[in-house]
């Protein structure tokens, strides 16, 4: 997922009342939620392909970086405190509440990355199988509108309490700013669950999606798909992007649950090109790390005499014609 939407459920949590566990509650659910993300620094090595969403995004992950980023918070509040600098306003700090709300902000982001189509490698360093949700636009607004949209109005909550409401609270022989605090979590910890609940209904609708073009497949084609993905599209929750591998070629179409029939089929196919220069072009190294991370590799070759330019991309970008690249090689006789 984007990192507005990361953010978003960090900051969310923090307001459903987590934050109130330790000072600097929200600076760990919310830098937490993004930590996983640090692998970005391996763009300028040239290993964003093999690196990316992988080894800070596995069970090693998930240990050393709560206690990292606590370790740091707790640091920071003790060097504030050192030279007079720390906020009074800042509740104390508890290394091992902070420790948990670390743990919860990196925990959140594999569990939403796993959700899109772009995948992750979610056992990694035990394991380098690729996992794919299917379910969730990798940019999903919809998300960011009802999480935002939460934390607003629980951010807006304790400042009402806080002036001319206040004898409503006294009269229910209660503190207004207390109850209008936790109204405010009440808000956030909704705008969360409504999330939850549509991302349930996003994956339950993929499985239902899944099944449906496996049937239609074989009545189209005779024969079961070796893989297929039934993707989320922009804005649009009900509607699926297909990609089925038939083993020698790729069928595309799509998937509307308001539709009859839902499922539709592209006419034509995309063939798995295959010969000396694809071979060719699989023996280099940005190729090798293109294929590492491509789940539905296709390659297009354009004779040009004793070489070949070979145009490598992915099924799941083509018709947004992206994530394709070239390169000439030399083929062999």
């Amino acid at each position: 997922m984007d990192n507005i939407a990361h953010t978003l459920v960090g900051v969310a949590l923090g307001e459903a009342g987590l934050k109130k566990r330790s000072g600097f509650g929200m600076a760990a659910l919310a830098i937490g939620a993004n930590l996983p993300d640090l692998d970005v620094l391996a763009i300028p090595f040239g290993a964003n392909l093999t690196f990316r969403r992988g080894w800070t995004h596995g069970p090693v992950a998930w240990l050393v970086l709560p206690f990292a980023l606590t370790a740091v918070l707790v640091a920071w509040d003790r060097v504030q405190a050192r030279h007079g600098r720390r906020p009074s306003r800042r509740a104390p700090v508890r290394a091992g509440a902070l420790l948990l709300l670390a743990l919860i902000g990196v925990l959140s982001h594999p569990a939403l990355d796993w959700l899109n189509s772009y995948g992750i490698r979610l056992l990694m360093p035990f394991s380098e199988r690729w996992f794919y949700g299917d379910s969730i636009f990798i940019v999903d607004p919809w998300i960011w509108l009802v999480l935002a949209t939460g934390v607003w109005l629980a951010r807006r909550a304790p400042r009402r309490g806080a002036a001319g409401d206040a004898w409503a609270g006294e009269a229910r022989g209660g503190d207004a700013r207390g109850d209008d605090a936790r109204a405010g979590d009440a808000v956030a910890a909704g705008a969360l669950l409504l999330v939850a609940a549509y991302i349930g209904a996003m994956i339950g609708g993929t499985t239902a999606a899944r099944r449906m073009v496996h049937d239609h497949a074989m009545q189209a084609e005779g024969i079961a798909p070796r893989r297929m993905m039934a993707g989320p599209v922009p804005l649009v929750p009900w509607r699926r992007e297909l990609i089925l591998d038939m083993g020698d070629r790729y069928r595309t179409g799509s998937l509307d649950f308001l539709a009859h029939p839902a499922v539709s089929l592209d006419p034509g196919w995309v063939m798995k090109e295959d010969g000396a220069a694809v071979e060719a072009a699989r023996t280099r190294r940005d190729v090798r790390d293109f294929l590492y991370w491509s789940r539905f590799p296709v390659f297009t070759v354009e004779p040009r005499g004793d070489s070949a330019l070979v145009t490598v991309g992915d099924m799941r970008f083509r018709r947004r014609g992206a994530g394709s690249f070239r390169v000439q090689v030399v083929v062999p006789r």
